[in-house]
Parts: structure tokens; sequence; C-alpha cells
């Protein structure tokens, strides 16, 4: 393989640890879902880290044909999609990330809905914040954002944010539904700094308005170590730009 390899260790883990190698980019969102599930579980793996710039080595397309990030291999055996793998380890290592299917159906349910939810109908608007141009056209993108969240998101949350026990479904630490939504809750507060000048600076006072409960949970996983331990918020934001920049040109080509 031609990615250089090192090793992550976090607590808990046992000689029965599986052997996992985690194939990612920390600048992707999405496979940034499977490193807060591994340090949410203590568990240990290798990386290697893709180059998402520039097609994939043969080496990796044999691993995952599609060429995306995350995969992971978990004991010999090849798990891709940054779902299925954040499911599959949450699934394997019973924890507090969420219960057994088979003794309560119903909150994975609830759980799925509520990542789906945000993920079907808000995050479209996220990303038109960000490609939105000039300073009124963000603040309009970001209310829209902010109305989609209050219609759908809002009222998903029916426990109590500001207690000790503020994430999904009332629990004290991070569950399934954090690990699958931070990546994108995480851009979405960092990345409205006026410095990046990609989403409006007024977006959080918006959104602490019209969602004042999907505020207040936002700004608390956001905090989590788990969320922020590869997080470079400067080269995300940079890079960030440069993306949309390239779509924005090529559009215009058009």
């Amino acid at each position: 393989m031609a990615n250089a390899t090192t090793t992550t260790t976090t607590n808990g883990h046992s000689a029965s640890t599986p052997e996992i190698i985690l194939y990612t980019n920390y600048s992707c969102p999405w496979a940034h879902r499977a490193h807060v599930v591994l340090r949410e579980l203590g568990l240990p793996y290798k990386e290697e880290i893709i180059d998402l710039d520039r097609p994939r080595d043969p080496w990796y397309l044999k691993v995952n044909p599609r060429g995306l990030v995350p995969s992971i291999n978990y004991n010999g055996e090849i798990i891709t999609e940054s779902a299925i793998v954040a499911g599959f380890l949450a699934d394997a290592h019973p924890s507090h990330l969420i219960p057994p299917s088979s003794t309560d159906p119903l909150h994975r349910a609830r759980l799925a809905f509520f990542v789906d939810t945000f993920f079907t109908k808000a995050i479209p608007k996220f990303f038109a914040t960000q490609r939105a141009e000039g300073a009124a056209a963000k603040e309009a993108a970001a209310e829209e954002f902010a109305e989609i969240l209050a219609k759908e998101q809002e009222p998903l949350f029916t426990w109590d944010v500001d207690s000790s026990a503020p994430f999904f479904g009332g629990s004290e630490r991070l569950t399934l539904a954090e690990a699958l939504t931070a990546p994108f809750v995480l851009r979405l507060i960092a990345l409205s700094k006026p410095e990046y000048d990609l989403v409006t600076p007024k977006i959080v006072s918006i959104l602490e308005s019209k969602t004042p409960k999907f505020a207040a949970w936002a700004q608390k996983v956001v905090k989590e170590e788990s969320v922020t331990y590869i997080f470079d918020e400067k080269s995300i934001a940079e890079r960030t730009k440069a993306r949309f920049a390239k779509l924005a040109a090529a559009e215009k080509k058009l």
C-alpha cells in the first residue's frame, strides 16, 4: 500500500479486540462518522489515509471498488459506506451508542428517523447556505435552512437538551444519532465564522431563535472530544471554499 499507516489507540480495549484498519480522509465528513464511533467505542485501529484529490490507487479499488471513504477492514472483512460502517461497529460492540434491536426496536426506529430527517430535509439546505454568494443571499439561505429545521427536526427533540442528558433520547453520552450527524453539525458551526466567508455568521443566532432545541443540542455535540479530535477547522474551511469555487466555475462554463 502506498500510503503511510499510523496506529490510533483508545482506552478500554482488551486482548480480544478486533483488528481494524480504517481507510479514511480527515477532510471528509462521511469518513468522520467512523472516527466518532471508533472513539466512542474505545476501539484501537490503524489508519490508511486515502488521497481524495487524485484518482484512487489500484490497491484501494480492490478494497472498495467505489473508491469512497470510509471503508474498514474488520478482522479481514471489508465493510464500506459510512452509515453501514458506523451501524456495524455499534452492533458488533454493544454500548451507549445504541441499544440492541432485539430489546428496543422502537428506539432504533426513532433514531433512524431522526438521522434520515437531518440528511434528507436539512442538509441539502445547509449545502445551499455554503454555495450562496453575497451576504444577503447567504443570510436568506440560512433562514431557509432554519425554517426546514424548525418544521422537520425541532419537533423530534422530545428530551430535555438543557439537562445533564442532552443527547438523543435523553442519553448522557453520544449516541449513534450524534455519531452520524456530528461531522455536519460541527461544520455548520465552524464554517459560520466571519473569516471563512462560507456561511453567514448570523446562522447561529438564527438557529437559536427558530430552533432553540436544535441549537442547544448542536452546541453540546460539537464540544465532545470524539467529534473534534481529527477536525482541522482551517484546513476544512479552505478545502470547502476551494470545492465550491470549482463548482461555481464549472457552472458558469455551462
